[in-house]
């Protein structure tokens, strides 16, 4: 009886271990989605108008209509604080900014009608980054982010500007994308984010989250282009898969939007100290 006892210790213990592991990613996935809900209302909102035909104004202006709504009832029911709401509305116009200048180069268009159009750019374009901003203020509220070996503003600030910038500039100058991707490894080589499931602690390399959240992004926007949210130039006749090399430009978007935030929320903590 003892021996088989001593047989069965290892396979209860893995079992134990295993249903653990599946609790704390069970909790991980359900705290990650009410941490997308502005995202997921963005594509349920482009799959419905798709779908359905509505009255009186074009698709996009519905669509800027029901963002705004939805970034009201965020606030309301206090799901987003009022600061984040000041981050998300910077996103906002940096987005758009972003948006107005890649449509005037011809990267992708919005070939649909809409009255609350600048240059050809939807307003409703901007709510698409300042959801990515969304998702960062609620996963770091509710994961109770923190970070651990954090670079100083004199080097955070200017990188983050640089890789802005770059989005623009490489139309006419050298692209500098893997220069400044090498540059984001080096100096959070030792940086690590850490986060909390189910009272449990967690640690990743923060280089190893800007990888995951920009190619889940970048699955993201394979279903925006399938939506009609907008077209590149090779989805003008029939929608394709967007080019995977699309993964390092979200990347690169996703590590602007990361220090932003990061740099505010330190702002903010040490201002309270």
């Amino acid at each position: 009886m003892s021996l088989i006892n001593q047989n069965e210790m290892p396979f209860r213990t893995l079992k134990v271990r295993f249903a653990s592991s599946f609790k704390q990613l069970f909790h991980f996935g359900w705290e990650q989605a009410l941490s997308c809900l502005f995202p997921v209302v963005i594509f349920a909102s482009l799959a419905i108008t798709q779908i359905v035909s509505l009255p009186i104004l074009p698709r996009y202006d519905w669509l800027l209509i029901i963002f705004l709504l939805m970034q009201w009832l965020m606030v309301y029911f206090g799901l987003e604080t009022k600061d984040e709401l000041k981050v998300i509305t910077l996103f906002h116009i940096i987005g758009l900014a972003l948006e107005i200048f890649k449509v005037h180069m011809g990267s992708w268009s919005y070939p649909e009608e809409g009255y609350f159009k600048i240059l050809g750019v939807p307003l409703y374009s901007g709510f698409m980054y300042a959801s990515v901003a969304s998702y960062l203020c609620q996963a770091w509220r509710r994961l109770k982010v923190n970070l651990v070996k954090w670079p100083s503003f004199l080097i955070v600030v200017p990188l983050a500007a640089a890789i802005y910038l770059n989005f623009f500039t490489h139309h006419y100058w050298v692209d500098i994308r893997w220069f400044l991707a090498v540059l984001v490894i080096v100096v959070f080589w030792k940086t690590w984010v850490t986060y909390e499931v189910n009272g449990f602690q967690h640690r990743m390399p923060l280089a190893l989250s800007f990888i995951l959240i920009g190619f889940f992004i970048w699955i993201a926007e394979n279903i925006a282009t399938f939506l009609g949210a907008w077209k590149y130039p090779n989805q003008t006749d029939a929608w394709s898969l967007v080019h995977l090399g699309k993964v390092s430009s979200w990347v690169l978007l996703v590590i602007v939007s990361f220090l932003i935030v990061a740099s505010l929320k330190q702002f903010k903590e040490r201002k309270s100290i």
